[in-house]
């Protein structure tokens, strides 16, 4: 397999990394500091990295890469109890931190190793050519019991990270932005990885700051990622008039969103105000991304695109028979086979097993509908985003879209409940624009009514100050019970 990180080997004094205020760091700088801490991790299998969104950790995960160690990211505001069934699962040999880290006590035990900026430079060592050997242990978030890791293979990461130049026309002339956490998929290996592969800069803000993304892209930034929460203050701030803001926005070259669905008010309102609309791409831990609306033609707002380059994707029915209809309204559970795809759950063949339907194809347990054009709508996940109410299946993206476009609803979330007359009742779950004057439950129903249909109003409208989510933005549909309104 040819190297993942081509540009390292060149050694040369253009920018490579910059987080928050930080100095840039040079490609000579980081195969220099990343060589040295790969000649010390030789002969260890596996490393847990602290993922600060700091230089070390972007140059711990590299050295791990370039050494052929296994490296497995962890989350810095992780809960213990997590944590520990972490360290237990991954039997990390050895924990890597920045300067002034102290890890929680499930880490303690282990030996630490400070990533050092400083150290003599080494040269990097050539990079292991088994394109099957693991490269990272990214953890799910664990929402449907203890977080499994999906063990991510080196060929994983340069199909998922090649498929996207190709659609986005990525190349070593583009400076990401962003602000993502360094624990995950989006924020790592497209975040991070990307740019080096691509032998690129990444500006990294390490906390998300309107401002922020104005500056960085007014000084040479020409790519954005963010999810949707970044993206939703961003349409706030252009509503409010900021003018620099529009300017960057509008004179950079991709805006990209992902980790959830962005709602398509934001889309308009970005749209609208800098004259650039947001992109969408579609992925999971265990698959990277396998599907991006490509810079050439139209933006396909709504949609996450189409697959990348040798990814496959098909929608089967509950009975799973794959669907043949491209229509936009046919709802299926996405089914994807291709090279970036995970190996396996590490120590859970059990679960492995079950994650694969037969001729290799990985159950995501996401719903979708295609357009004509075979660009891929998500509805949501089958376990709570359909809702099957009065004989009709009902996504419930579809439904929480049409609530963003009240001008009373700032978020809402939309889930079923049982009901002995319809199977399950739409309950919508709603932040108001003004918390002192919310728009009346009926007076939802019925905006919801014209815009969709009158099967797809919700029966119950509950009021909240905010939505529960995690770290990445996404909202945690399963906390949302009748006790929390």
């Amino acid at each position: 397999m040819p190297p993942l990180f081509p540009a390292l080997a060149a050694g040369a004094d253009r920018p490579a990394l910059r987080f928050g205020a930080g100095p840039d760091l040079t490609y000579a700088h980081l195969a220099g500091a990343a060589g040295a801490l790969a000649a010390e991790l030789s002969g260890v299998r596996r490393v847990a990295v602290w993922a600060t969104p700091t230089t070390e950790t972007a140059v711990g995960v590299l050295a791990a890469l370039l050494a052929g160690v296994e490296a497995v990211p962890l989350n810095p505001k992780i809960g213990e109890r997590e944590l520990a069934h972490i360290v237990a699962d991954c039997a990390p040999e050895l924990v890597l931190t920045a300067p002034g880290d102290q890890p929680p006590a499930p880490l303690a035990a282990l030996p630490h190793r400070v990533v050092d900026l400083a150290a003599p430079p080494v040269p990097p060592p050539a990079e292991p050519t088994d394109d099957e050997a693991p490269a990272l242990i990214v953890y799910t978030s664990g929402t449907t019991g203890p977080p499994k890791g999906a063990v991510l293979p080196r060929r994983a990461i340069a199909a998922t990270l090649d498929g996207l130049a190709t659609a986005w026309r990525w190349t070593a002339d583009d400076v990401l932005v962003h602000a993502l956490p360094l624990f995950h998929v989006h924020g790592l290996i497209l975040g991070v990885l990307g740019p080096l592969r691509r032998g690129g800069a990444l500006r990294h803000l390490g906390r998300f700051a309107t401002d922020g993304v104005a500056r960085e892209l007014a000084s040479g930034g020409t790519i954005l990622f963010g999810v949707p929460t970044m993206y939703h203050r961003i349409a706030e701030a252009l509503t409010a008039g900021d003018e620099p803001l529009a300017k960057a926005l509008a004179d950079a070259r991709l805006l990209v969103s992902g980790s959830a669905a962005l709602p398509l008010p934001d889309h308009r309102r970005i749209a609208a105000a800098a004259g650039r609309p947001v992109i969408e791409r579609y992925g999971m831990t265990e698959t990277l991304i396998t599907t991006a609306v490509p810079l050439d033609g139209p933006p396909r707002t709504g949609t996450v695109g189409l697959p990348l380059d040798g990814m496959e994707l098909r929608l089967v029915d509950e009975a799973g028979a794959e669907l043949a209809a491209w229509d936009g309204e046919t709802v299926g559970e996405i089914q994807l086979r291709g090279p970036s795809l995970f190996t396996g759950y590490l120590n859970r063949p059990d679960a492995t097993a079950d994650a694969f339907a037969p001729g290799g194809w990985f159950r995501t347990g996401d719903l979708a509908a295609r357009e004509p054009d075979g660009s891929v709508r998500i509805v949501g996940r089958r376990a709570t985003d359909l809702i099957k109410s009065g004989g009709y299946k009902i996504g419930a993206g579809e439904v929480e879209n049409a609530l963003l476009d009240h001008p009373g609803v700032r978020e809402a979330a939309v889930t079923g409940e049982p009901d002995q007359d319809l199977g399950e009742r739409i309950v919508a779950w709603v932040v108001p624009t003004d918390p002192a004057a919310p728009p009346t439950g009926a007076e939802l129903a019925d905006h919801v009514a014209r815009e969709l249909a009158p099967h797809k109003r919700p029966r119950t409208v509950r009021f909240m100050d905010s939505l529960p989510r995690n770290d990445m933005g996404k909202l945690m549909k399963r906390a949302l019970t009748a006790g929390t309104s």
